[in-house]
């Protein structure tokens, strides 16, 4: 139940980070230190890593698949981790030396305006799906937190990330990501040990799951038929089927390397070994709260049952256990364990972390979203119909943007509701991934060597192959059949 010290600590941690986004903004002159920054060391870049990294997904919707698959969903959080070294690793040197501003920019100086234009169209489409991740995540938070309905909770959550991004831009998200960084890390830290002494241990989370999975109509309707499947169930990393999850943590690895978003954070450090540094620490992190989120999902799943859960007990003659408490759906799994398990002060404090956490990271993926719609989408057709003439800034453009995609994403989430919010979370990351890995790299590394239209094809070819899988739901995951097809186009044009 929330009390007024709860509030209280939600109230206090957004106005303090507001306040951060907003001195942070008074710096910002022009559109390129809004989007870029430059002068950021390891910390803020970590910041800025962490405030797009560790969002919703990572942290509420990790707890909520926690819920139903167990330890398996601690992949988000280890393959974003995994991307983070793998881009400041390999890639972090030849961006920066790119004098690029965007990845499509790269892309087209190889490759021509055309496939920067098409490549702009395929790239919005997945971060408009973890755009919309966000947005349904922070329509949780705010409607348990503060009882709203579906669509004003929707609306409130929209309206706070773009306050977040709108005045501050990049160096808003570092800035914010620090202290989002203290909070949110040692926050989750102390969760996890508080969560792991309540369950009493590996036995105790086995055995109330164990107990709840004794209701014959819970056990029907997670398809749990024995106890070996729920061992496999809530004990496995591949609960999901190996191809399932690893190729899940495939989409973030190559995810976070083919997005906008993070390749902003390493062009926004002072110098390329600053930028280095922070995308690492960041990668140190991030599997710490991605943990400690998943141990809340196997600690809430052993004494709660979901509404719909309940409703189906009650038509089935079931009375709910003694001990066992109701959350509307898996999606409250995190934001219900602070409220109903947390001293109120922590508790509040945490509430405001996860709430910033949200806010944050759907700011940061609404920054890269605007840049590519303003910087390749807009400017292009602006090059094509109007001989380039501009009738506003670079700046406002992309302000304006940022304005436009959240009020569609609000529409869009609406009729998401249910969904596993990291599922949205994958597809995003991995639709990211088929459309610019290949030529991104082929660019960097391998210029002259590929024909226009074979990587343009390829693009086009890899995505439409990942949806189909998706819609068809084929074996495995999707995001192999887009890369195999992908890569396999490119190469047999050559």
């Amino acid at each position: 139940m929330i009390s007024t010290t709860h509030i209280i600590g939600v109230v206090l941690t957004v106005a303090v980070l507001l306040l951060v986004s907003w001195l942070s903004a008074r710096n910002i002159k022009d559109e390129r230190s809004f989007t870029t920054g430059g002068t950021a060391g390891s910390w803020m870049v970590c910041g800025a890593f962490l405030t797009t990294l560790a969002g919703g997904q990572s942290t509420v919707g990790t707890a909520q698949l926690a819920f139903s698959y167990g330890i398996s969903a601690w992949w988000f959080t280890l393959g974003a981790a995994l991307g983070g070294v793998v881009l400041a690793v390999f890639y972090a040197g030849p961006l920066r030396r790119s004098g690029c501003s965007t990845l499509l920019e790269i892309v087209g100086r190889e490759y021509g305006h055309k496939i920067e234009a098409v490549g702009s169209i395929l790239f919005l489409i997945g971060i408009f799906i973890s755009i919309v991740a966000q947005v349904l995540t922070s329509s949780a938070m705010i409607g348990s937190l503060f009882n709203m309905g579906t669509m004003w909770s929707l609306i409130t959550g929209a309206v706070l990330i773009m306050l977040f991004v709108i005045f501050g831009g990049i160096k808003s998200a570092g800035a914010g990501g620090i202290i989002k960084l203290i909070l949110l890390y040692c926050g989750s830290v102390a969760t996890g040990i508080i969560v792991w002494r309540m369950a009493g241990g590996v036995d105790g989370f086995a055995g109330s799951i164990q107990e709840i999975y004794q209701s014959p109509t819970i056990a029907a309707a997670n398809g749990i038929g024995g106890i070996e499947s729920l061992h496999h169930r809530y004990g496995s990393m591949i609960a999901r089927g190996a191809m399932k999850d690893l190729g899940g943590c495939l989409s973030l690895v190559l995810g976070v390397v083919s997005t906008q978003t993070y390749a902003q954070c390493i062009w926004s450090g002072a110098t390329t070994s600053k930028a280095r540094r922070g995308a690492l620490l960041c990668a140190f992190f991030i599997p710490v709260i991605g943990a400690a989120c998943t141990l809340v999902g196997l600690y809430m799943r052993g004494h709660y049952v979901t509404a719909d859960e309940l409703k189906a007990m009650q038509q089935a003659g079931e009375a709910l256990p003694s001990g066992i408490g109701v959350i509307a759906s898996s999606a409250q799994a995190f934001p219900a364990f602070i409220l109903n398990h947390l001293p109120a002060w922590f508790g509040g404090l945490m509430l405001g972390a996860l709430l910033i956490n949200i806010l944050g990271c759907g700011s940061g993926l609404m920054l890269g979203a605007s840049t590519i719609l303003v910087r390749d989408v807009i400017a292009n057709a602006q090059r094509k119909w109007a001989n380039g003439k501009k009738h506003m800034s670079q700046l406002m453009e992309t302000r304006l943007s940022i304005v436009v995609l959240l009020a569609i994403a609000v529409v869009v989430a609406n009729t998401f509701n249910g969904s596993f919010i990291n599922d949205l979370g994958f597809l995003s990351l991995g639709l990211r991934a088929v459309a610019i890995i290949f030529p991104l790299s082929f660019a960097l590394w391998l210029p002259g060597r590929f024909k226009i239209r074979a990587v343009m094809t390829s693009m086009v070819a890899g995505t439409a192959m990942m949806l189909a899988a998706h819609l068809l739901a084929l074996p495995g995951d999707a995001v192999f059949y887009g890369l195999a097809t992908s890569l396999l186009v490119v190469l047999l044009s050559k």
